[in-house]
């Protein structure tokens, strides 16, 4: 089976968990509300709310950390959401210290409840929302009047999902040379969309020309097709950009030479914090140019070079330039062809990125070799990691007891994704028994497609129900037998959502020849073997 089956085999078994459904979300404004209302060290601290503000505050809080996490999910619209899950509850907490640390108020001196969310609507600008659509001039005028009323205070715009001809860019062009200088966050994704590669370049120097010399935070370009020609086009805009901390490109289908443009074009990177640089078709000498840029980056805490052809020669290139990163919070170099040697290379970038958190290295083919370099380095760094996916990597047992060691002092680990790979019941038991002891911020763990049976099955089970709020195991696509499938679900029965779909399981799947058992005999047999294992035994 080659990479893009067992890929389309991933994204089968793979759960959203975001947006939460409008029940979700209602239940969690009577938490908040229980929060800002009911006796706790906060609210004996700074004082609690009445039941009508408290449920003024509540909606607003939820409402405006939803709104935050969803802008979040749309810039990553291939995940599973978990980020944005985690993000949003983060929010909620954030918003309830602060709504308590101000204290309750009084009717005449209140706040609206409303004042937060209005404030930033008056400051972003935003017409994506809606149908995919052409615009012209006529409607350009309609649409984008709002930013020429006088002392409007607009910061950030977002002209995502509309195509701009000629007519709606000569529109926006003055209107945007006039409030340039407020501007801090700019959104062009996918505002060309379908039209000629002539109309689309000429509507790129427009754009790029009106916000020349504009001091910007975010800039956000990605879902252009822009090549090696549009990165050029919009080389006013980049070169004149001296303070960005955030640079999006992605699906522009950046080759080598485009690689290199953007590297060429843009003079500083030494404020960037976030760079994400997602399905194009970079290679390994574009990955030259990129590196060069992340060099230049030491404030980088948020790197995305996934989905774009890079072998072990760029793989190496980015490892050791993500070296001078040391702020390095998360990094998602998922789907590239980074094989052994990349691995290695990257293994000793981790020993000096200690701030780490999030780690995406799913689909890199590394291997055996290569995975247990790189666990062994976060072993030793990291100590905060929360999320660790290492999927299709064909990763085997044997390095079950490394990836163990490792995961058992990560205990703040929230999500372990090792699907896809090649871990068995010995792997299975292994990992399950290290996430055995503590580790009470779990929340998910995929070990999908991993050839487990019934006793790696019923171990892992066993971990993942008595975790507090867990909210998936993902254990489909694996040999579990009909009686082992009956057990696992008996022990969800109380929370039968946490556990994942398991039609794609094959009690009769697998080698005959399988010394880890083709009955449930073995599979108790294996089980009773690892009963004493030590975890971190190499």
């Amino acid at each position: 089976m080659d990479s893009a089956e067992l890929k389309s085999q991933h994204r089968q078994f793979s759960i959203k968990l975001w947006p939460p459904s409008q029940n979700t979300r209602q239940m969690l404004v009577v938490r908040i509300r229980g929060n800002l209302t009911s006796s706790s060290i906060f609210t004996q601290k700074y004082g609690s709310l009445n039941d009508n503000e408290a449920e003024d505050n509540a909606i607003q809080i939820e409402d405006v950390a939803f709104d935050t996490a969803n802008k979040h999910y749309e810039m990553e619209p291939d995940g599973d959401g978990s980020s944005a899950v985690q993000l949003y509850a983060k929010e909620c907490s954030k918003l309830i210290l602060e709504v308590l640390k101000r204290g309750p108020r009084t009717k005449e001196d209140r706040e609206p409840a409303s004042e937060k969310v209005n404030a930033f609507q008056e400051t972003f600008f935003d017409i994506s929302k809606g149908p995919r659509a052409f615009i012209e001039a006529a409607e350009a005028e309609e649409l984008l009047s709002p930013l020429k009323e006088p002392e409007n205070s607009f910061t950030k715009i977002c002209f995502s999902n509309r195509s701009f001809g000629l007519g709606a860019a000569r529109v926006a062009e003055p209107i945007l040379l006039s409030i340039k200088d407020q501007l801090k966050e700019v959104d062009l994704s996918d505002f060309i969309a379908g039209r000629p590669e002539i109309e689309a370049l000429e509507v790129m120097n427009i754009f790029s020309a009106a916000l020349e010399g504009s001091i910007l935070k975010s800039l956000n370009l990605s879902n252009n097709a822009l090549g090696e020609k549009g990165v050029r086009a919009f080389g006013a805009l980049l070169r004149s950009q001296h303070a960005l901390e955030e640079l999006y490109l992605m699906n522009d289908g950046i080759s080598e030479e485009a690689a290199r443009a953007v590297c060429d074009l843009i003079p500083s990177t030494a404020k960037l914090r976030v760079l994400h640089f997602h399905n194009n078709m970079t290679g390994d000498e574009g990955a030259l140019a990129i590196s060069e840029v992340v060099k230049r980056s030491p404030l980088l805490e948020d790197f995305r070079c996934s989905s774009s052809r890079i072998g072990s020669e760029g793989g190496v290139a980015l490892s050791k330039a993500l070296e001078t990163c040391t702020q390095l919070k998360k990094l998602d170099l998922r789907d590239n062809m980074f094989g052994v040697e990349a691995g290695v290379a990257l293994s000793k970038a981790f020993s000096k990125l200690t701030d780490l958190k999030e780690v995406y290295l799913s689909y890199l083919n590394l291997e055996d070799e290569g995975a247990i370099a790189i666990i062994n380095a976060l072993k030793e760094s990291a100590p905060l990691l929360e999320v660790m996916e290492m999927a299709g990597n064909e990763v085997t047992a044997e390095a079950a007891p490394t990836i163990a060691s490792a995961l058992a002092v990560k205990q703040h680990l929230t999500k372990l994704d090792l699907a896809e790979n090649e871990l068995k019941d010995e792997g299975a038991i292994q990992i399950g028994k290290a996430l055995d002891e503590g580790h009470l911020q779990l929340l998910e763990v995929d070990m999908s497609a991993n050839s487990i049976r019934r006793a790696g099955a019923r171990l892992l089970a066993q971990v993942a129900v008595q975790k507090p709020g867990f909210k998936l195991l993902n254990i489909d696509g694996n040999f579990i037998s009909d009686e082992g499938i009956d057990e696992v679900k008996e022990m969800f029965k109380k929370c039968t959502n946490a556990l994942g779909s398991l039609d794609e399981n094959d009690p009769e799947g697998g080698d005959e020849n399988d010394e880890s058992g083709n009955d449930e005999d073995n599979d108790d047999d294996l089980e009773s073997k690892l009963k004493n294992l030590e975890v971190g035994q190499e």
